[in-house]
């Protein structure tokens, strides 16, 4: 499988499970239903590919690159993608569990609805992302960076926080009270809303 570029090519229900397939790209190819099962992808390049309903439990994609693709509802299940970037890229949907996330390079990402319940996500720069609906239950921001990122309607229960940058994240009033925040960077306005959210009324001297 080589470089594909051109009219989109459609790819349904193929089984690529334990299929070395690392170095390959892949552009505007749309894989439905397939599974990539502890296959080797590490080194893929993929741009405008979309993966929807695919599943990449145990598949390595280490040193992998992303522009512009999406993993729509995919599984992600000890997957490993070290040293990978996804630039542009949407995961709505999608599912991470037991995964080796970092370090990893993510600019204007969507993850809305994903599930990251626990993953390990500290000291990621995350600025710009969307995790609109997201569950990130226990999930370790700690030293994150979570400038202007959306987290609006995310369950974030026992979500750490400390050390992240919040400044200009869209979050809801709950995740003062949900997560742990302990030398969290917050904006003027943030620390209104955390006092409020303690139940202390902050008024002009």
């Amino acid at each position: 499988m080589g470089p594909m570029t051109g009219e989109l090519v459609e790819i349904v229900g193929e089984d690529f499970s334990d299929v070395r397939l690392s170095r390959e790209k892949w552009s505007r190819r749309h894989y439905t239903a397939c599974s990539f099962r502890d296959a080797d992808l590490s080194e893929l390049t993929t741009e405008y590919a979309v993966f929807t309903e695919c599943d990449f439990t145990g598949a390595d994609l280490t040193d992998s690159h992303h522009h512009g693709s999406a993993f729509r509802s995919c599984m992600f299940a000890r997957t490993t993608m070290w040293h990978s970037s996804f630039r542009g890229c949407s995961m709505l949907g999608s599912v991470f569990v037991d995964c080796q996330l970092r370090p990893l390079v993510v600019e204007e990402v969507d993850f809305t609805l994903v599930s990251m319940g626990g993953a390990d996500l500290r000291g990621l720069d995350l600025t710009d992302c969307r995790f609109r609906e997201a569950n990130l239950v226990q999930a370790d921001l700690r030293g994150a960076v979570l400038r202007s990122v959306n987290l609006s309607g995310a369950r974030v229960e026992g979500m750490r926080l400390e050390g992240a940058d919040l400044r200009g994240a869209h979050v809801d009033p709950g995740l003062w009270t949900a997560a742990k925040l302990d030398k969290t960077q917050v904006e003027l306005t943030q620390a209104v809303g955390y006092a409020a959210a303690h139940g202390l009324v902050v008024e002009p001297w």
